[in-house]
């Protein structure tokens, strides 16, 4: 089952749920105020390799859309 981020915009508060994806957009009360002013969030995640011949951990080559400007158009180093 999926864990997914929610935003609730009564409280402000940021939290998880693990819910089935038929139910990800379904309303969910705020585990902080109890609100149903919520929504689900986009999670950004970032994946690692590990290079066998090291053992040192690289960023995956190409443009996957995560880490710190959500796909490197910003200018950041990586």
């Amino acid at each position: 089952m999926p864990l997914y981020e929610y935003y609730c915009a009564d409280c402000h508060t940021k939290f998880e749920a693990l819910r089935p994806m038929s139910q990800a957009d379904v309303a969910i009360q705020c585990k902080s105020c109890e609100s149903l002013h919520t929504s689900r969030m986009l999670s950004l995640f970032a994946t690692l390799t590990s290079n066998k011949s090291d053992n040192a951990f690289q960023r995956m080559p190409g443009n996957f859309g995560g880490g710190c400007c959500g796909g490197g158009s910003c200018g950041c180093s990586h």
